[in-house]
């Protein structure tokens, strides 16, 4: 099985790496993305080794990162350390791992522009998704909430965002598990024509949209909203806009303390839906924690077949409504 498919921790302290299903997972890490790596990287990169006896990883970058990672693992370890020297361009060898078969899927905290182009030059995109959606996963007052686009998609148009929000509702659906997910869109109030001319004509759009599972247009919904949960468990959005917004939240988060005890917070990181592998972007600020969370949910995300899931329930929706 390849890594190819067919067509979250919003502080370091309190981090914990998803434990996923039992299973090898081959995970590509970019060694030079972000910005304080590779130091960064590496120490991530030892954390989700140290926590999942049975991650294998592919180290992309300089070759001393990845000696530095072989030499403090324990020998016996060390086999599950693979790694391919670059200098430069590691995301694009990192997806080349993914579209190859030898990784299962990556991690990078590089450039988001990117690693989206090559993620999607690569693994080839999914039917009807020309502009593939990052999506971040918010711990809210009422559990979790999909919000997409947070970076890969600054300009979209009125399809673009409809497609968005069919990804969104197929993310929330088959990884979260929502029943019949209510997705709203993003604007500056609830009352209809509010917003800009984009905001303006995508409600039309969205409320005769055939979604999947059972999902369906609720309406506007403002930041507030997003906090709270209660108002739709898909947020969407253009790319611009949801970035400004999760660093926004992201700081509010941890200005606020300590998560209480037994709390398991959703990744800092996102998931890159719409191409055909499992792509999983973190903050270029990402530290070695949260790296190390970004690894075992792309681990978590491929040993439950997350990724290949969404993209059957799109097509199976696709199917029935036509």
């Amino acid at each position: 099985m390849t890594g190819r498919v067919v067509p979250e921790q919003w502080r370091s302290s309190g981090v914990t790496v998803p434990r996923g299903e039992p299973g090898t997972a081959r995970i590509a890490v970019d060694l030079l993305g972000g910005d304080e790596a590779p130091d960064v990287v590496v120490d991530g990169a030892l954390r989700a080794c140290q926590a999942d006896p049975s991650l294998h990883l592919t180290l992309v970058g300089p070759a001393a990162a990845a000696d530095a990672v072989l030499a403090a693992l324990d020998p016996a370890d060390r086999h599950r350390i693979s790694t391919s020297v670059a200098h430069a361009g590691t995301v694009g060898d990192a997806v080349r791992a993914v579209a190859e078969g030898r990784a299962d899927a990556l991690v990078s905290a590089g450039d988001t522009a990117a690693t989206v182009l090559s993620a999607a030059r690569e693994l080839g995109r999914w039917p009807h998704v020309r502009r593939p959606a990052l999506a971040a996963v918010l711990p809210t007052a009422a559990g979790r909430l999909v919000l997409l686009d947070v970076g890969s998609t600054v300009d979209p148009d009125v399809e673009t965002l409809a497609v968005h929000a069919r990804l969104g509702a197929a993310y929330a659906s088959v990884v979260h598990r929502v029943a019949e997910p209510r997705v709203g869109l993003l604007t500056i109030g609830t009352e209809p024509g509010k917003g800009d001319r984009l905001r303006r004509a995508l409600p039309p759009r969205l409320a005769e949209l055939s979604l999947p599972a059972g999902a369906r247009y609720t309406g506007l919904v403002e930041g507030g909203d997003v906090v709270t949960g209660t108002a739709a468990d898909v947020v969407v959005t253009d790319g611009f806009t949801g970035n400004v917004l999760l660093k926004g939240l992201e700081t509010g988060y941890a200005l606020a303390g300590p998560p209480a005890p037994d709390t398991e917070l959703p990744p800092r990181a996102a998931l890159l839906l719409g191409v055909g592998g499992t792509v999983v972007v973190c903050h270029g600020a990402a530290t070695g924690p949260d790296l190390a969370a970004g690894i075992g949910f792309a681990a978590d995300l491929h040993r439950r077949g997350s990724v290949a899931a969404i993209a059957d329930l799109l097509r199976y929706s696709e199917v029935s409504h036509d």
